[in-house]
């Protein structure tokens, strides 16, 4: 008699038991309970302590933290015909618990999937350039179109990121060559600005040392005087431009002297001029 009181207690205990682990729940601060009841859904429960009638509610967990969903890399092709790859990164949070289960079969998975549809169908519209170069209003675009399609589910989406853009390698050669051209190009302007600007200062140079011709010998001992600074065996000693014409004028003999006035004879031709007596003479003859 004693052992069937014992065998029906403990029994009932492990009933007990078995109630009690199927009717409380224990949730974290992060998540919440859908309970549903008799297939109704009742008011989201959560965190902490949670009580169940036992074989008639069910409960399904739901996480409120940030969701890292990576998005597989996608064959895009851009706009100006450039096939790239590329992989993004989709960062979101459920926001209501009820719609998250209630609405969408599995949340993530939808998200995952609207993240890659709209992710081909945004690139597709962008150039290449646009792609490399202005990331942060695609993922602005990308980031209100997903969240305007999940909102129903009770998800907001927070960021997406393009995470890396795969060029093709024939693509790269000729990026790079665009871009060595395009230094080249200003490399040119740079070295034609810096000229035209020399140019400038020393016409404004000239006017100045043409106002006061010492300017121009106070220089050119300037010259000579950092010529001296360096110990060389070979010296060069600049001669001023404006000396040249000077010892030019001094070095040149002048006009010839012109021959003496002739005198013109009857057949016509030239004969030399005499003096006064001598012409005395001749007349005298």
């Amino acid at each position: 008699m004693v052992t069937a009181v014992v065998t029906a207690l403990v029994v009932i205990i492990a009933i007990l038991v078995a109630v009690a682990g199927a009717s409380i729940r224990v949730l974290r601060e992060y998540e919440r309970a859908v309970v549903f009841r008799l297939g109704r859904m009742m008011n989201t429960k959560g965190p902490g302590l949670v009580l169940l009638v036992p074989a008639i509610d069910r409960m399904v967990r739901v996480s409120l933290r940030t969701v890292t969903l990576n998005v597989p890399p996608q064959d895009v092709i851009t706009r100006d015909n450039v096939p790239v790859r590329v992989d993004a990164v989709v960062y979101f949070r459920v926001i209501d618990p009820n719609c998250a289960v209630v609405a969408v079969e599995s949340y993530l998975k939808a998200t995952s999937q609207i993240a890659q549809t709209t992710l081909r169908s945004v690139l597709g519209k962008a150039d290449l350039d646009a792609l490399l170069s202005e990331r942060e209003q695609l993922n602005e675009e990308l980031q209100k179109i997903i969240d305007d399609q999940t909102e129903p589910w009770g998800i907001k989406v927070t960021t997406v990121e393009i995470k890396d853009v795969g060029i093709p390698q024939n693509m790269q050669r000729a990026m790079a060559r665009q871009a060595e051209a395009e230094r080249e190009r200003r490399a040119k302007i740079i070295n034609a600005e810096g000229e035209f600007q020399a140019s400038q200062r020393l016409a404004e140079a000239a006017d100045v040392i043409s106002k006061n011709p010492t300017t121009i010998q106070l220089r050119y001992l300037q010259t000579l005087s950092e010529i001296g600074i360096n110990q060389n065996s070979t010296v060069v000693f600049p001669l001023p431009m404006d000396l040249i014409p000077r010892l030019m004028k001094a070095t040149d003999p002048g006009p010839a002297e012109a021959p003496p006035a002739e005198l013109t004879k009857g057949n016509g031709t030239a004969a030399p001029l005499l003096d006064p007596a001598r012409q005395g003479e001749v007349a005298d003859r």
